[in-house]
């Protein structure tokens, strides 16, 4: 369970993705569904590991909290199964399993090709907590270009703009900084207040990150050293 003083963030977060999937919707009506192939129960990105922060993984362990017993039961299952892996290369990753106690070189430098399904994708590859999933798992797929021109990824999806370069569409244009300046504060304003004291982001993975006693930790202890 949340503490209550961080739930009115993960409503603020919550607003702000929907901007984000307001922007994702918006494009996908602009220039239809034969340039944009992305849409729900496609979950050929959902795989391997990435990093998300803190109050992501608040926000995951809020959709989770909605499922069927039985439904979470299995996700922190396949989550815990993921940890071994993960607790296995890297002997001193614990609890509560923040990826910024680690070397750089080490968790940025994950095995390519790792296949392994996201925990929170159900046996038809769709997605159980789709409402509460991550930013990135919203911006996969299309060019993050902001409206001065300045992109923050050039990357898409290879089934995307078949034939066609999207880094010359205005029409995906949006207003990312902006956007991502807003997310950035709002993850300091839930580290500072879950720590109690101003901290950079803290970041974690999807499956360990719904593992974590976000209301059993010690929290400035656990950071003491970051």
């Amino acid at each position: 369970m949340l503490p209550t003083q961080l739930l009115p963030l993960l409503t603020d977060y919550k607003a702000l993705l929907q901007q984000v999937d307001d922007w994702f919707d918006r494009c996908q009506t602009k220039l239809g569904s034969q340039l944009i192939h992305c849409r729900r129960g496609c979950s050929e990105c959902c795989r391997g590991l990435f990093d998300i922060t803190l109050l992501e993984a608040a926000l995951l362990q809020q959709g989770l909290a909605q499922l069927p017993a039985e439904v979470q039961g299995r996700v922190l299952q396949k989550s815990s199964y993921r940890l071994e892996e993960l607790q296995s290369r890297w002997t001193g990753f614990s609890s509560p399993w923040l990826l910024n106690s680690l070397p750089d070189e080490d968790w940025t430098a994950m095995p390519e090709g790792d296949l392994t399904p996201c925990p929170l994708l159900d046996s038809a590859g769709d997605c159980l907590v789709y409402a509460y999933r991550p930013m990135t798992c919203r911006l996969h797929g299309i060019p993050n270009i902001d409206l001065s021109g300045e992109s923050f990824s050039d990357d898409f999806c290879s089934h995307n703009f078949i034939g066609i370069n999207p880094l010359l569409l205005p029409e995906l244009r949006w207003a990312f900084r902006r956007t991502f300046a807003a997310e950035i504060n709002l993850s300091h304003t839930f580290t500072t207040v879950l720590c109690g004291r101003p901290l950079r982001e803290l970041d974690t993975f999807i499956p360990t990150g719904l593992l974590i006693d976000f209301s059993g930790t010690d929290w400035p202890a656990a950071t003491s050293t970051l």
